[in-house]
């Protein structure tokens, strides 16, 4: 079986993991940035024309880029935030090398995730919002995408991986801003200055999304959450049924899972 753990930031999905991967020690653990063999977020998708230049302009630090990179056909992957480094701008410059937010064309983007999802013939792991989250976001707020072309999309994903053994275990969040409340908090540092939340809030009020409806500020980006939220639970019940076994955010038994 492969598991995969869903919803929205806040919502408990690294203490379910732990949970799973303690039943489940035979397992492979995906945490978001890892090389993983479905998702790409927190890491660079490069030609190997661009793989080299990268190479070239950081060669302070090559062996590092070469160990958390990863061959994919013609492509690299790299694993850009697992590697630790003061040179300054190196993150972001790396940043604009992700699928993610509109950085490449539909289609292009399309063939992609439903080529890697198609690839993927594994078993046995364990998979942190691999399947919703970045895919969703990038199509709801920087695609401007209806409902029904994402419900679309997720129904090519579906046929990708109609032979795989997967459950879906989906934290549904009963009160939105509570949990992202609680998680502005953790994300702190040791005095109080919150590290997570201004991050979030100029992703979201910078998205294209936001600016063509004039929205902006916290209350904005709660009813956007409170939406795709909705949305990926209509995802769960009406593309991925029977696969899919809904949990109260913070709020289940061990016999649930």
């Amino acid at each position: 079986m492969n598991y995969f753990i869903e919803g929205l930031q806040g919502s408990g999905k690294s203490t379910l993991m732990e949970r799973l991967s303690v039943k489940n020690p035979d397992h492979k653990v995906f945490h978001e940035g890892d090389y993983s063999p479905v998702e790409l977020s927190w890491c660079a998708y490069v030609s190997m024309k661009e793989y080299e230049k990268i190479l070239d302009k950081y060669d302070d630090i090559r062996k590092e880029i070469e160990a958390y990179s990863h061959k994919e056909d013609d492509r690299m992957v790299i694993c850009y935030t697992r590697i630790i480094t003061d040179i300054p701008g190196f993150h972001k410059d790396m940043e604009q090398y992700e699928i993610y937010n509109n950085r490449v064309p539909f289609e292009e983007f399309k063939r992609i995730v439903l080529g890697r999802f198609s690839r993927w013939k594994g078993e046995k792991n364990i998979f942190e919002c691999s399947l919703f989250q970045n895919i969703v976001e990038d199509m709801i707020l920087f695609r401007d995408a209806s409902d029904n072309d994402i419900m679309a999309f997720y129904e090519e994903i579906n046929k990708a991986i109609a032979d795989r053994d997967i459950q879906i275990y989906y934290l549904e969040s009963s009160d939105v801003k509570a949990n992202i409340d609680i998680i502005r908090k953790e994300r702190s540092d040791d005095k109080g200055n919150e590290l997570w939340f201004p991050l979030m809030m100029r992703f979201f009020d910078g998205s294209p999304y936001a600016k063509n409806r004039g929205l902006s500020g916290e209350e904005a980006l709660i009813d956007h959450l409170k939406q795709r939220q909705d949305l990926e639970l209509r995802i769960c019940r009406e593309i991925f049924s029977g696969k899919v076994t809904i949990l109260r955010s913070k709020g289940y038994s061990d016999d649930e899972v």
